[in-house]
Order: C-alpha cells, then structure tokens, then sequence
C-alpha cells in the first residue's frame, strides 16, 4: 500500500483488500507479545488459583473473540473505513479530532510498554540491572530503549501490510517459544513441589500449579477477575473498534474469527506459559516473579534465544500499535504525510519507553484504556446497528452540518465520569465496569440523539444510501470474479523456497524437540545455550520463504 492511502475518508477499494492468511499472521503475532511474559508472571502474584487461571481466562478470551467476530469486523467490512473516518461520520471533525488525540496517546503508551519490554531483553545482554520501577534507574537503559524504538518506528513505518508480514516471520516461533520455555523449566517447578515426581496427568499438573505457580492466598481476586480480565485486555481494539483501522482490509467479517489466534495462543496459552516461567525463574533466582522483568524471565527459561523472543515479541505488538496510533494522530489532518505521522509518533512513544512503568502499572493501564474508549464504541454500534432499527437516521449529525455531536460527546464524558465514580467508591472493580457503562452509554446516546434531531428524516439520507449499496454490490462483484482468477492462476513456488519451507519446519521441530528432552531428563543450561541455533537457522529460512511474494 502507498503512503497516500494508508489513511482514507471514503471506503477502501476492494483491490486493497488482504488475504485471510495477514490477518492469521497479524492477530497471532501482535498478541504473542513481550507483555505476555508480564502479564502471566503478574497473575502468579495475583494469589489466585491455578483454576481460576485456568478456566477464568478460557471464558474472558472467549468473550474477546466473540466481540471481535460479532460486533468489530461485521462493522468493519461494512463501512470499510477506518475508526477515525466512521467516527467523523458520525460525531462530526472536532469530535474525532478530540478524540483523535486521546486514542493516539494511548496508543502511544501502550506500544511504548511494548518497546520497554523488548529493551528489557536487551539489557540482559549489557549486564543492566532489571529496571522493575516506573522509571528508569540506570541511564544505559534509556539508551537500550531508545535503539529498540528507533528499529521498531522503521518497520511501523512500511504500513500494515509490511508489518504483517514481518509478523507472518515472527508468529509460528514467538509462539513455540512460550511453549517450549515452559515445558523446560516444569522439571524446575516439579522438584519443588511435595508429592509429585513427574506429571502423568492433568491433575498431576495442577498439583505443580497449586503448589509452586499460582498459589491460592487470600486475594480479593477470583475467577471472575480473571475472566473480566482476559475480556477487557484489548477492549480498545474490539469493544472501542479500534481494530475497524485493520479490519476494513479483511475481505470476510469471519476474519474478525481469526482473533482466537491472538486470544487462545497469546492470552492463554502464553500466559499459562509465561507464568510457568515466571515461577520458575524465582525459584532459580531465589526472589519474587515481582523483582523480575520479561528479559529475565525468558532468559532464564530460554537462555539466548530468550532474549531473542522478548525483543520480538515487543516488535511484533509495537509495530501495528505504533500504526494505529499514527493513523489517529494523522486523522487530525488528512493531508499529512502516514509516513511522517508515524516517524512523529514513534519518537514520542520511544521517549516513553524510557520510562518502564509496564513492570508494575500494565494490568490497571490496559483496563483504564479501554473503558476510557468503549463509550464511543458503544456510540458507534448504536448509531450503525440500533438507529436504523428503531427508525432513526444514521449519520444524523452529519446531515445537520455540525462539526460536533454533542449528543456523543456527552455520552462519552457522562460515561467516563460513571466509571471513575463506581471504581473510586469501591462500587465496582475496574474490570467489572465495560457491561454497566457500555449500557449506560448506549441508553444516554439513544435518549440525547432523539432530543437532537436523530428521529427525523433527511434527504441525503436516501442518496447516501443508495451509493453505499452500489459500493458493496462493486466490492461483492470484484471479489468473485478475483476469487476465480486466483484459482486459475495461482502461483508456482520454486524449489529454492521450498527448500526453505522445508528448513523453516525441521528448525521448528529442533526447538520443540529440545524442550521436550529437557523435561525428559536432559540438561537444562545445554538447553539454553544451543537453542539459539535451530532459532536462527529458523529466521533465515522463513524470511527466505516470506520473501517468494515480493
């Protein structure tokens, strides 16, 4: 994609649009990120039960995906516009560049918590102490964080489709890594624990996990945080319809199904792992996962090659965050450069990544975010499902002339007040707050909108209508006549790259196989110190492999 299209006010044409296999890449990459080594060792000092972990982030992912799937990419592919662009269709230019501004800050911190996660890696490496507090406390650290932002704005840089196909690179070993990881340091944690030789059955591992990784206290915290949690972990990208900005390009709403990828491997299975990890690398170190960074962890887990995965999988996260935010800074005025945006932007969220609050303020971060956008979520699922249904006219505000809806607004700042209400007054846990507030918001929105004008009829409303139609029916003609040339014309693959696919799987079977011996009895420090070489045997062939569709 050009830099001139990166960012539209009309719809993305149908030849922009990108197979299934980028958005399997870029889900299961993006959420197979460093935070997950933070945030699965967090939950081991949640003091919940291995059930709880277990079970309670099987329903909140779930959730997730089904918000993704359901609610997200169907109104993605219909209007096939980005978040900024709807939202100004809807609430009017100074709400969306409000708006515009907030989302873009947050973004900024969130992919700047990705980069301090992959500087922690890093510093591993120059022998810098762990920085574990919301500020840098040794200056080479800041140096680290700034190199590993400079690497990561160059790749945001090349647009969505650059940035997923590094992803596509990157996802099926970041998420073997996790897996491995554990799997090497069970025997560690298996030791430690009373009664238990050697795990022969699934009770047998949730004695080990009971007993020597998520250890029951008497925290406040249940199941139901747990779930709310894993529901709420990237509300801003479903429930708040960020992820409108990538989905426009996915040419089924199924695609939006391919979130599991993220939410099953990334948020389940690598916070299971991380956590494994996490407990394991306290007992070796003789501390708590809490005076442990992400660096640490897989180090001690993975040795080289550890430091290799975190520094990735803050990449990976980075990258399109990055993106998303340079997309709402860019909406602010549509004749700015993408490229230069997003240059601006990797600056700012690089200065933040100095400052490794992620270590200890991440879990309240990622829940304050999205409750703080899921009120114009629910605006825009209101406006684009329910008013149609109820005989008000979408777009209302738009066909009025106002450069504000006052109405969205309104909603969005009564919400928010809401929500920091309930939370302060011990009401509600901050996790339990999207289900109250999303209906709050939508009642108050459906209410104001009504006082406002939403309930009349306009004219263009009519026009507007049938020109959307017979973009939909140019979109639906297009695909099925691509689908049928793809099929008669799809691509021979030479030896070279299939020699290469053939090397990227048997560097991938080695690693896993490596694993798998050390929990069998072998020795663990040989573990750590030849796995760095199936893993970049593994890179060299999968860029050769990825490299066949330039």
């Amino acid at each position: 994609m050009s830099d001139t299209n990166e960012f539209e006010t009309t719809p993305v044409s149908p030849q922009q649009l990108q197979p299934a296999r980028n958005f399997a890449a870029s889900y299961s990459g993006e959420h197979v990120a460093g935070t997950e080594f933070v945030i699965g060792a967090l939950f081991v000092s949640w003091g919940v039960s291995a059930e709880n972990i277990i079970y309670g982030l099987l329903l909140g992912n779930f959730l997730a995906v089904m918000t993704w799937g359901l609610i997200t990419a169907p109104i993605a592919t219909d209007t096939r516009l980005t978040l900024y662009a709807y939202l100004e269709k809807i609430a009017g230019s100074h709400t969306i560049k409000l708006y515009s501004v907030v989302n873009g800050v947050l973004f900024c911190i969130l992919a700047g918590a990705m980069i301090t996660v992959s500087a922690s890696a890093v510093r591993v490496i120059f022998d810098i102490p762990p920085q574990v507090n919301w500020y840098p406390t040794d200056f080479s650290f800041v140096l680290v964080a700034l190199g590993v932002g400079a690497v990561v704005v160059t790749i945001a840089m090349q647009g969505f489709e650059k940035v997923a196909r590094f992803a596509e690179i990157c996802a099926p070993w970041m998420i073997l890594m996790f897996v491995v990881g554990a799997i090497a340091m069970l025997p560690t944690l298996i030791e430690r624990t009373d009664g238990v030789s050697s795990i022969h059955s699934f009770s047998d591992f949730m004695t080990v996990a009971n007993n020597s990784i998520w250890i029951e206290t008497d925290s406040d915290l249940s199941f139901w945080h747990v779930a709310a949690f894993a529901w709420i972990a990237n509300l801003a990208m479903h429930g708040s319809l960020g992820d409108l900005t990538l989905l426009r390009f996915a040419k089924s709403s199924n695609y939006g199904y391919f979130s599991a990828l993220g939410m099953f491997i990334g948020h389940y299975v690598a916070w299971v792992c991380a956590g494994i990890m996490g407990a394991g690398a306290g007992m070796l170190l003789n501390t708590t996962v809490l005076q442990l960074d992400a660096g640490e962890v897989a180090f001690q887990a993975l040795g080289a090659a550890g430091i290799i995965a975190v520094i990735i999988a803050g990449w990976t996260t980075s990258n399109p965050t990055i993106y998303r935010a340079g997309l709402a800074f860019q909406s602010l005025n549509h004749n700015w450069s993408r490229t230069k945006v997003t240059i601006v932007t990797g600056v700012v969220t690089t200065i933040i990544s100095c400052f490794p609050f992620v270590f200890t303020q991440l879990l309240g971060f990622v829940g304050i975010m999205g409750l703080m956008l899921a009120p114009i979520g629910a605006v825009i699922v209101t406006e684009h499902w329910i008013f149609p249904r109820i005989g008000f006219t979408r777009y209302w505000n738009t066909y009025r002339g106002n450069n504000m809806n006052v109405p969205a607004v309104t909603t969005w700042l009564t919400s928010l007040g809401l929500a920091f209400y309930l939370e302060q007054s011990n009401t509600l846990h901050l996790f339990f707050l999207l289900i109250p507030i999303w209906l709050f918001a939508t009642v108050l929105y459906i209410g104001l909108a009504a006082v406002m004008g939403a309930n009349q009829s306009y004219p263009q409303a009519q026009h507007a209508e049938t020109l959307e139609l017979a973009r939909k029916a140019e979109e639906k003609a297009y695909l099925s006549t691509n689908a049928q040339r793809g099929l008669q014309n799809k691509p021979s693959v030479g030896v070279f790259y299939k020699s290469a696919r053939v090397v990227l799987y048997l560097a991938l079977i080695a690693c896993a196989v490596m694993g798998i011996s050390v929990y069998a009895g072998g020795d663990f420090e040989q573990f750590k110190s030849w796995l760095i070489l199936p893993t970049v045997i593994y890179f060299v062939a999968a860029t050769i492999w990825i490299a066949r569709k330039e």
